[in-house]
C-alpha cells in the first residue's frame, strides 16, 4: 500500500501502531544530546520562521533552544537506553503471595502520530512468584516508557513486558486510561473522550483474577 498523504492521515487519526518497538533508527545514538539540541533549535526556528513568528522578539527568542532541551531532556528522555531505570528487585523473604497493586500512577507522554500530549493515569499490578521490586522503580518504568513518541497500546505492552523480565515472572498487569489532545484540541475536538488500554500476563489472564485487580483499581470498563 503507497504511504501518501491520506493514508498516512488515516493512520494519524486512527492511532493505528506498526511495532510493538518504538521504531527507531540504528543510528539514533551516533549524536551527543548536545549534538542532537543544537540540530533540533535549528530545525524548531525553521518551523517558527515558516509560520512567520518574530523570534527576535525577548519572547521567542529562547524558544527554539528551550524545546530543543526538552525534547532532549525531558518528554523524549526515554528514547535514550542510558536513561532506562536499574529495577532494585528483592528477595520476598515475607512470602507475601498476594498481588500487589500500585494505581494512579501519572503518565504524561507524547503522542507520535501528532506529537500532542497524552495524560493520564497506570495502573499496575504483579503476583511474586520470589521477587519483589521496589514501588518507586514501578514509576519509574512506566515514564521511562512513556517519555517518548508514543501509542498508548505499545506503552501499556512495555509497562508489562519490562516489569515480567525484572521480576522473572509472567503475572503482571497494567491498565491504562489517558486522554490524548490530538483527539481532545484538534479533528473531532472531543474533549471528555478518553482511551483505556489493558494488557494481562500469566495469572492476570484468568477471570477472577483479572477481575480482583479491576476491583481494586475500580474501573468498570469491562475486557
Amino acid at each position: 500500500m503507497a504511504h501518501n498523504d491520506d493514508f498516512q492521515e488515516e493512520i494519524g487519526d486512527n492511532h493505528i501502531a506498526t511495532s510493538a518497538i518504538n521504531p527507531i533508527r540504528k543510528d539514533a545514538f551516533d549524536l551527543s544530546d548536545e549534538q542532537k539540541i543544537e540540530a533540533i533549535k535549528k530545525d524548531v526556528e525553521s518551523i517558527l520562521n515558516t509560520l512567520g513568528m518574530d523570534l527576535t522578539d525577548d519572547s521567542l527568542s529562547g524558544t527554539p533552544n528551550r524545546v530543543a532541551k526538552m525534547f532532549v531532556k525531558e518528554i523524549f528522555g526515554g528514547l535514550n537506553p542510558q536513561r532506562k531505570p536499574k529495577p532494585s528487585t528483592f528477595e520476598n523473604n515475607y512470602k507475601y503471595g498476594e498481588m500487589l497493586v500500585e494505581k494512579n500512577i501519572v503518565v504524561y507522554s507524547t503522542c507520535e502520530h501528532h506529537l500532542l500530549p497524552i495524560i493520564g493515569r497506570a495502573h499496575v499490578a504483579y503476583i511474586s512468584n520470589g521477587k519483589v521490586i521496589g514501588l518507586s522503580k514501578m514509576n519509574r518504568i512506566v515514564e521511562y516508557y512513556a517519555k517518548r513518541p508514543q501509542v498508548q497500546e505499545r506503552l501499556t505492552m512495555q509497562i508489562v513486558q519490562e516489569l515480567q523480565l525484572a521480576l522473572g515472572t509472567q503475572d503482571v498487569a497494567c491498565v491504562l486510561d489517558a486522554k490524548h489532545l490530538c483527539v481532545n484540541s484538534r479533528g473531532i475536538k472531543d474533549i471528555e473522550s478518553s482511551t483505556v488500554t489493558s494488557e494481562f500476563g500469566g495469572k492476570f489472564k484468568e477471570e477472577q483474577t483479572r477481575r480482583e485487580f479491576l476491583d481494586y483499581i475500580k474501573l468498570e470498563t469491562k475486557f
